[in-house]
């Protein structure tokens, strides 16, 4: 890892917000490719999601989830109920951007896409108990369609189609299919 990136993951625990949030968006756009340095801060990330505050649990997640694609050794498949578990946060933005972000794992490989997909789709069917249920359905269509526009796999555009279907309020219903169009 070279002294920038080592530089921004420290710039994560700056006291100034602003230098925080500069530090998690160069971070962001370097984790747009593979790195070699995911294991570097891997474990920290996993501390991160249990141990630190809301934005070091959500930042700690979508940096997970880009660095999925940097992970040779697979270490996300036994690691995504961690990860998964931050799209359940108590406070819902934090749930919410890791929830945005998860569709990521699934470029890093068939396995990982499984593993997504079918966390997505139960979601979606069995969350309708969950405050904020009809954004949280809503954030899983556009995440599978963003996976799609990634990838161009018809299981995935197929899979949201049928979640759609099964929204039975015309409402809601026209708004998810609304990302699709």
């Amino acid at each position: 890892m070279d002294s920038t990136i080592k530089t921004h993951f420290e710039n994560l625990r700056n006291e100034d917000k602003n230098i925080q949030y500069e530090a998690l968006m160069k971070l962001f756009d370097s984790t747009e490719e593979e790195v070699d340095w995911a294991y570097q801060v891997w474990d920290q990330l996993l501390k991160d999601l249990t141990e630190g505050d809301n934005h070091q649990r959500s930042r700690a997640a979508q940096l997970l989830c880009n660095l999925a694609k940097s992970d040779p050794e697979n270490r996300i498949l036994k690691d995504f109920p961690m990860v998964w578990a931050v799209t359940k946060d108590k406070k819902f933005v934090t749930a919410r951007h890791s929830l945005k972000s998860i569709w990521k794992v699934a470029l890093a490989g068939p396995e990982q896409k499984e593993l997504v997909l079918n966390n997505l789709a139960d979601r979606f069917l069995t969350g309708t108990d969950e405050k904020n249920y009809t954004l949280i359905r809503y954030d899983i269509i556009e995440s599978l369609r963003k996976l799609y526009d990634e990838i161009k796999d018809e299981q995935v555009k197929q899979l949201a189609l049928d979640l759609i279907e099964k929204e039975k309020d015309k409402k809601y219903k026209k708004k998810y299919a609304s990302v699709w169009k």
